[in-house]
């Protein structure tokens, strides 16, 4: 993300305007010094003509937004909170008093912004850096290929996720359908939370420019429903194992793969972090300390309300997958 926003050579010739090659050291042709407007403002004018172009808006609202996933930090924040989360070093969960509880939450939210942070500087760092070596992408390949064939691309290659969710691979191999509950149901819904959360974040994010209300309210939504389909995946009346038995049927584990593909499919990529350090990164420093507190408060918040509630009263069963 931080690559691509700071980047001033792939889409340099933008919807085709800019056909002079001879580069200066801020990346425009020397015709554009020359006429009159400094290099911050052709700079200032090239990222927000970048923000129109469907292969930038792919690759940044696409890729890197589905990249990272919101709910699922803030999923571990509340097992960290819990004492649920899974340690890879035991086989199972040591128990400790709210103390450290409070310190696992603390230590998840800060070393997943510091680092997220530090990465989109590192890589606006890098775009700086190799500025001489990044190749321009030619208009024409670009509007006339790339654009075209990812309209054919995409549809086609989630039309056959959806053919593989319903005629998996291995569906002859009775209970053992692994390729459902791994892949398959979180690409089906993929594409829904991305599009989904770019339509959202056009709509509402310009409304009030201090605070992003578009990826604010899919993250909040994401969030939610993480915690919906959480909870469905681990009680024992839905698809869980109950705690007097072992077995379990195909509707059960096929109930368990498809809130999988919810939770790491459409909450995945519904919501976003990528951008929305990206934001935090572009705010004043009062608004991104009002927007992320609140952001990480309230998502958390719902989190309690709606997993706490089933956690600390009939408790977590263990899914079927």
């Amino acid at each position: 993300m931080g690559f691509f926003a700071e980047d001033r050579n792939i889409f340099r010739e933008e919807w085709g305007q800019q056909q002079n090659t001879e580069k200066h050291g801020n990346g425009f042709s020397s015709e554009e010094n020359q006429g009159g407007t400094s290099p911050e403002n052709n700079l200032k004018l090239h990222k927000a003509v970048k923000k129109s172009i469907p292969l930038y808006v792919g690759l940044t609202t696409g890729f890197c937004g589905s990249f990272t996933s919101f709910s699922s930090f803030m999923g571990d924040v509340f097992l960290a909170l819990s004492n649920d989360l899974p340690n890879p070093n035991t086989g199972s969960i040591l128990p400790r008093n709210g103390g450290y509880g409070f310190m696992a939450v603390v230590a998840i939210i800060l070393y997943t912004i510091s680092l997220s942070l530090s990465s989109l500087g590192f890589g606006a760092h890098l775009a700086v850096a190799l500025d001489h070596f990044t190749p321009t992408l030619p208009f024409i390949v670009t509007r006339r290929i790339i654009d075209r064939s990812m309209v054919v691309l995409g549809f086609g290659c989630w039309l056959g996720a959806v053919f593989l969710a319903i005629w998996p691979p291995d569906r002859h191999n009775g209970i053992d359908q692994n390729w459902r509950g791994r892949a398959v149901f979180a690409t089906v819904f993929a594409p829904l939370g991305c599009l989904l959360r770019y339509y959202v974040s056009l709509f509402l994010n310009a409304r009030i420019p201090a605070f992003p209300l578009g990826t604010f309210t899919v993250n909040m939504l994401g969030t939610m429903i993480l915690g919906m389909c959480f909870d469905l995946k681990h009680a024992a009346s839905v698809v869980a194992v109950p705690a007097s038995t072992t077995a379990f049927s195909v509707g059960r584990l096929t109930g368990c793969q498809v809130l999988n593909g919810v939770l790491d499919g459409f909450c995945g990529c519904t919501t976003t972090v990528s951008t929305w350090i990206a934001e935090l990164y572009s705010l004043e420093l009062r608004h991104a300390y009002r927007y992320g507190l609140l952001t990480i408060g309230l998502a958390l918040s719902f989190l309690v309300v709606i997993m706490g509630s089933m956690r600390w009263t009939v408790g977590f069963a263990v899914p079927v997958c």
